[in-house]
């Protein structure tokens, strides 16, 4: 690594523009199949600015191919047939940063990577105390990438020439950098673990999304309101009209309602115009500020906002206030929960304060067990968290029996990889008891 990176402001090959058309989809499949080795990829979304999490944008790179950015809306809505790139690249890797958060969005075009190098898991694995693609880059190449649109509104059109070079620096670099990283996994004795680890992440990322079993309970600070019956119903109420018009109109929810709006009409429950009146936030257009050109992204979706009416608000509350006790809904508390994990196989509750004060064998077992695999970490130079999930840690020391638990098969049913049962299951088989 260089002592001073230098900065790569545009792709080598220039910024390319933006595939949107069937005839420019079979050239590049065309391209990329007459490449070879591994692929970089990556996609963009808008988050913040649409309803959904749909891919707005996808990027490629192959060796002899150059660099594609893809706009898969119009494309799909064009017809063209993804499965072609997915024969156009073959087998190759696709090298993707933080994959876990694109595999999804290539899974709905219906793109199915058959192998995997994560260079955010790798260099986690290799203990790197950054893991952000321009870290890593720094790193290994002495680069450091020109980033400054990562929350831009990926679905406007036609998209602008720097946001196409930042989309595209985002694939410049990744073949290089997973020749450097496999290399230093192999030279760490570590190239096996990657391996499950991407193996694992790829198998994740392309199975079918699962549904929240109550979406509405992950508005921010719900746990404010746990004890506070009708408050909850009236952030479920308001949630629930906020997804209904988010859906309808295509905006993001927190551009109609911000999520801290919910849970102070939730608390303060107005009970007439008054009251409706003197909550600000229900009665004002949301708006985004961060004193840049964003804030001019944020501003296309005003005429939608005012479209919902503060009265949308004031009837969703009224309706919630008017439930019966017996209709109200309940948030499960983590103590209620921590207490059906006795079998082993749930969640043992997080807050070491209910370990300590409540079931102190408990606690000292896990203190064990941590201080086992803190030294595994040591000796293997690599993060603790990355040799075992921390809730598959508490799951294991909340058992009741551990004298008769199979440790290896516990951790497997759990999830954790083979590389990571190896790796620990006799050392903590032998203070567990």
């Amino acid at each position: 690594m260089t002592a001073e990176p230098r900065l790569q402001t545009e792709p080598r090959a220039g910024v390319p523009d933006v595939t949107d058309t069937p005839e420019g989809y079979r050239d590049v499949c065309a391209r990329f199949a007459a490449a070879d080795g591994p692929l970089a990829a990556d996609a963009e979304r808008a988050s913040g600015f649409r309803y959904g999490h749909e891919d707005w944008l996808v990027q490629f790179k192959r060796e002899g191919a150059g660099i594609a950015l893809l706009d898969p809306v119009a494309l799909t809505r064009a017809g063209v047939d993804w499965s072609e790139f997915d024969r156009a690249v073959g087998d190759a890797v696709w090298v993707i940063h933080d994959a876990a958060q694109d595999l999804p969005g290539f899974a709905d075009l219906g793109l199915r990577p058959k192998a995997l190098f994560d260079t955010e898991v790798a260099a986690r694995l290799l203990g790197l105390h950054r893991f952000g693609l321009t870290a890593v880059t720094e790193h290994y190449l002495g680069i450091t990438l020109a980033k400054e649109h990562s929350a831009a509104d990926w679905s406007y059109r036609p998209l602008p020439r720097d946001w196409r070079n930042y989309a595209a620096l985002d694939v410049e670099l990744l073949i290089e950098l997973e020749r450097l990283m496999h290399a230093d996994l192999k030279r760490h004795g570590k190239e096996a673990w990657a391996e499950e680890e991407f193996s694992h992440v790829l198998a994740d990322g392309l199975a079918p999304r699962k549904p929240r079993a109550v979406p509405w309970m992950r508005i921010s600070r719900i746990n404010t309101l746990s004890r506070d019956h009708r408050g909850l119903a009236v952030a479920k109420a308001l949630w629930e009209e906020r997804d209904r018009l988010a859906r309808e109109y295509d905006i993001a929810p927190s551009l109609l309602l911000a999520d801290s709006s919910i849970i102070e009409a939730a608390t303060r429950k107005p009970r007439n115009a008054r009251e409706f009146r003197a909550i600000r936030c229900l009665n004002e257009r949301v708006r985004m500020q961060s004193g840049g050109a964003q804030d001019k992204m944020y501003e296309r979706y005003a005429p939608i906002q005012r479209k919902v009416k503060p009265s949308v608000w004031r009837e969703a509350i009224r309706g919630a206030l008017e439930l019966r006790p017996d209709e109200w809904p309940v948030v499960p508390s983590a103590s209620s929960s921590a207490s059906h994990a006795d079998d082993g196989a749930g969640n043992a509750p997080r807050s070491l304060k209910v370990w300590e004060a409540r079931h102190p064998d408990r606690y000292e077992r896990l203190r064990r067990v941590r201080r086992v695999l803190n030294g595994i970490a040591d000796d293997t130079r690599t993060p603790v968290e990355m040799i075992l999930k921390p809730q598959i840690v508490r799951n294991l020391c909340w058992t009741d029996d551990p004298a008769s638990l199979d440790v290896a098969g516990f951790l497997t049913a759990q999830g954790a990889r083979d590389w990571q049962v190896r790796l620990v299951a006799a050392s903590v088989s032998r203070v567990i008891m």
